[in-house]
């Protein structure tokens, strides 16, 4: 039993220390010096790490006269800090341990903050409380919009700015290509794409998971728009299937599926790729550093039409927290006007970053106003009046994130080679109507089946999980190899 535990406890400080340990970054007092210490997990890049960072410690200074030293921790994505935090609740449930050693869960998708939510893994925030005025009737951050959760029902989590996924595109790429520049993802699924657009796997990365839930739903709620006879149901799940087409077609068109979501628009800027899926604020920095030598840009990103909505970026307080008290301050001053206008103003503005602009928004209404935008990298952005989003349902996608993620990854990724050179032959066929509707075959995955989470891409046991993931995937493969074949066959005809 001993050894038992010692073996547990070794666990827990593997999985919490050693990997994150690895990409440790100080930005403001060292460990020795500091009077405080405060531990977050994150996926925020390193400008953003910096900036609140030292923006924090010379406010808790001015606040208090104390140092601290804010230790970032990023073993990835939201993905990989989704399973270090899994692991680590679970080790410390063994041990009867209370925390993880980490005080916050800062940024990535509400889907990944719901989840630790639900778990009770989160800590109520003192925010509401010691901040009422942004809230409620005549706050500033709003429950809800565009059909987003800016606040948990049960106050455990609050969004601290905005994120709108889109297209990125290579204005110089898409003339060579002799296509009109993206307006919609739809567009993205055109032949003329093939082999140049640049994708990342929704697996390794909840934004890029969510994007492709938002892209799914989209094709829904166009369905549930049309005047045509058919019943509700009937709608929804021929918007899902189209929806699942498009992806494929995207997936097919696509050169690779990356781990990391930020090569994408690099390599659009370099012109390795023509477009490709990618968050607001990645796209706006590569635009704004990617400039040729006339001034015209490399980068440029769009909101698609009908397409997206606008999601918060959310901060949380874990259960356990070795610091609770500096940890639920650290909530309370990013949502102070001092934190908030460092996400979108231009460096050496009042009030700005100090070295980097962060290309964000933020999630207070009132800072969208003519005096603060001017000092802003979006002068003429306003999230809360922009008309081209849809309005989030949940009902519709809400309960597919996790299969629709690990569908993408078997049906596209997996199979990328077989998907890819079927779908040339079908280009290079003249898309024969045949050889589509066998490529197109998502039969095993209709709305019905799949629509609100798949038995088996769900399940809890890795070995249900696997044996489908395999079935779906040899399934998908077969049906690409026919597409080919039925391709290759009508081209060969004289």
């Amino acid at each position: 039993m001993k050894g038992r535990l010692i073996g547990i406890l070794g666990l827990l400080g593997f999985i919490v220390g050693l990997p994150l340990a690895m990409k440790r970054e100080t930005v403001t007092a060292s460990p020795a010096s500091a009077d405080d210490r405060l531990v977050i997990l994150s996926p925020h890049n390193e400008s953003i790490r910096k900036e609140l960072g030292e923006a924090f410690a010379l406010w808790w200074r001015g606040k208090t006269g104390r140092s601290v030293y804010v230790d970032w921790r990023t073993p990835g994505g939201t993905s990989e800090i989704r399973m270090v935090i899994d692991a680590g609740f679970k080790a410390a449930d063994e041990t009867g341990r209370e925390g993880i050693g980490v005080d916050l869960f800062f940024g990535g998708g509400e889907p990944d903050f719901a989840g630790q939510a639900k778990a009770g893994r989160l800590a109520k925030l003192d925010v509401f409380d010691d901040m009422p005025e942004l809230f409620g009737e005549g706050g500033v951050i709003p429950e809800t919009f565009t059909g987003e959760r800016y606040i948990a029902a049960e106050k455990d989590w609050v969004g601290t700015c905005m994120s709108q996924f889109g297209i990125c595109f290579n204005p110089d790429f898409i003339k060579r290509l002799g296509i009109a520049a993206p307006t919609e993802w739809r567009d993205l699924g055109e032949p003329r794409y093939v082999g140049s657009l640049a994708l990342a796997d929704p697996t390794k990365s909840g934004s890029v998971a969510r994007t492709f839930e938002l892209l799914v739903q989209g094709e829904m709620q166009k369905g549930l728009r049309d005047q045509t006879p058919e019943s509700r149901d009937q709608k929804m799940a021929a918007g899902w299937e189209e929806g699942i087409r498009l992806i494929q077609r995207m997936g097919a068109n696509a050169r690779y599926f990356t781990d990391s979501a930020s090569k994408i628009p690099h390599d659009v800027g370099q012109g390795n790729a023509a477009a490709g899926m990618c968050i607001d604020f990645y796209g706006r920095s590569y635009a704004a550093d990617m400039i040729t030598s006339n001034g015209r840009p490399r980068v440029i990103w769009i909101a698609p039409k009908g397409g997206t909505t606008l999601s918060s970026d959310p901060i949380a307080v874990l259960k356990g927290a070795p610091s609770m008290a500096l940890a639920q301050e650290f909530v309370k001053f990013c949502l102070t006007r001092e934190a908030q206008r460092l996400w979108f103003q231009k460096p050496g503005t009042e009030g700005g970053p100090a070295d980097r602009a962060l290309h964000r928004t933020p999630i207070r209404r009132d800072l969208y106003d003519a005096e603060t935008l001017a000092l802003t990298t979006m002068p003429g952005v306003n999230p809360y009046e922009d008309e081209g989003n849809f309005t989030y349902d949940r009902a519709l996608t809400g309960k597919v994130f996790n299969t629709l993620r690990t569908l993408v990854k078997v049906m596209c990724i997996d199979s990328h080679e077989e998907m890819k050179a079927a779908w040339q032959a079908i280009i290079a066929a003249g898309m024969p109507e045949d050889a589509l509707a066998v490529f197109q075959d998502v039969s095993k995955v209709t709305y019905a089946i799949a629509g609100q989470g798949d038995a088996g891409l769900d399940s809890k046991d890795t070995m249900v999980q696997a044996a489908r993931m395999k079935e779906l995937g040899e399934w998908f493969r077969a049906n690409y190899r026919e597409a080919r074949r039925i391709a290759e066959t009508k081209g060969a005809r004289p």
